[in-house]
């Protein structure tokens, strides 16, 4: 049942997973999850806001876990483990904010608050009366008599994330970093010149070094900034050079649900059916979870051409070429930050084209009800991300993303096209072949 405005209930669980949900719609903007830590009704520094910039708290104890669609829903979660929340901490603020309109466009806007181990649902508010707000405080756990309670709060805002979270004591950043300016070479030095004169005295100087024994004063740190990328199908290209993007390490992440369509998807063709995912060398896991393997194919300037997956070890190295690194492989779904690739941006000029790709090495036949976020997360620029389409064929593999030097920059274009790999073909095979890579490949397992 739905809290009405103003409403608290206790929390007794010690994690909780806030999950945020509307109803996707024509025209209707993104909606985006954020949090801030308060003590006294603000924030200790900017470190304190958890959003799609900034996902983890310093104390591990508040994440953004991601998107995923669900159906007719979209979602937004935030984990709070609110066990770790240091003592300082009074209120965890849970707020929306709306990307691209506002929230009275947005259907069906709601929070829940999940127990993180059962996942039993403790509150829920749903808001009713948007109209031209873009962010809204939907709620808060707070401290009350040694525990933990939520309070369905429903305030909204018109100057959007920047103008909530200034509320609270962030500082924000306008408009997208600045690229960072490539190294010069020092210049000639010219000859000695004549020694200047003393300063008068009581002539002020550039500056003044700290007492001896004291240390010079910390220089401010920059302000959050809140731009972000969403990549669509009539917009699904992003320059990373225009976006400040091309140095640092980039993360690539696949968020996905093996809880609801990839459960429902092993049930509805059966255990033969999984195991004939197997018959190209993949091996089943005993549990018979869906397992996703985030792949990237890269070429290099000088020709070099491979793969990095979790097959055969090729995990690939950040260092060294292909400068591309895979972290892990996540064969259940359950860590919440999924799969990531590494992309050491530093090397850029060495990159020719990478294609990331995602592949089912087992658990399900298609990526037919399945549900996924990829963001690509540049050290320096906007966080660039979208969601997969509904597959209405057998795909087994799907090409997210092309990254390229094109015209002198390097460019993310938005792929999400599903593949469906012919009789006795591996998904890797199907990919190269789409692309034109043009690798030689031998059967592999993990």
């Amino acid at each position: 049942m739905s809290m009405l405005k103003g409403g608290n209930v206790p929390i007794p669980a010690p994690a909780v997973r806030v999950e945020l949900g509307w109803q996707p719609a024509p025209g209707a903007p993104d909606v985006d999850a954020s949090a801030l830590l308060l003590v006294s009704g603000r924030v200790r520094d900017d470190a304190d806001f958890v959003f799609y910039n900034q996902p983890a708290h310093a104390s591990g104890a508040v994440r953004h876990e991601g998107k995923r669609p669900a159906g007719g829903t979209s979602t937004d979660t935030l984990r709070v483990d609110l066990a770790a929340v240091e003592p300082a901490v009074d209120t965890v603020v849970l707020a929306a904010s709306a990307d691209g309109g506002s929230f009275g466009a947005v259907p069906g806007l709601y929070v829940r608050v999940l127990d993180a181990g059962s996942g039993a649902e403790l509150a829920r508010f749903d808001s009713r009366d948007a109209s031209t707000e873009t962010a809204f405080v939907l709620g808060e756990l707070y401290r009350r008599q040694g525990g933990w309670k939520f309070r369905a709060v429903g305030q909204g805002y018109a100057t959007g994330l920047a103008g909530l979270a200034t509320d609270f004591g962030i500082s924000v950043a306008d408009g997208p970093a600045p690229a960072p300016q490539p190294p010069v070479a020092p210049p000639i030095a010219p000859p000695p010149a004549a020694p200047a004169p003393p300063l008068p005295t009581g002539q002020p100087v550039a500056s003044i070094p700290p007492p001896p024994g004291q240390a010079a004063p910390a220089p401010a740190p920059a302000p959050v900034r809140l731009t972000k990328v969403t990549l669509t199908k009539d917009a699904p290209a992003v320059s990373l050079t225009k976006q400040g993007g091309t140095s640092g390490a980039m993360r690539v992440n696949l968020n996905w649900s093996a809880g609801g369509a990839g459960k429902r998807l092993g049930k509805k063709f059966g255990r033969k059916a999984m195991e004939a995912l197997g018959a190209r060398g993949a091996l089943l896991p005993p549990s018979g979870d869906l397992d996703l393997d985030l792949c990237a194919l890269y070429e290099l300037t000088d020709g070099t051409a491979g793969v990095v997956h979790p097959l055969a070890q090729a995990f690939g190295d950040l260092h060294a070429p292909p400068y591309i690194q895979l972290d892990r492989d996540d064969r259940t779904g359950a860590v919440a930050t999924g799969e990531n690739l590494t992309i050491n941006l530093d090397h850029q000029a060495r990159f020719r084209r990478i294609l990331i790709f995602v592949t089912i090495y087992s658990g399900a036949r298609s990526f037919e009800g399945l549900d996924a976020t990829v963001t690509l997360r540049p050290q320096h620029g906007a966080p660039v991300e979208f969601t997969l389409d509904a597959c209405t064929v057998p795909a087994t593999v799907c090409a997210l993303a092309l990254i390229t030097h094109t015209g002198g920059e390097l460019v993310v274009q938005r792929e999400a096209r599903y593949l469906v790999p012919a009789p006795g073909v591996s998904p890797q095979r199907t990919v190269d072949h789409a692309y034109g890579w043009g690798l030689n490949w031998s059967p592999a397992s993990k």
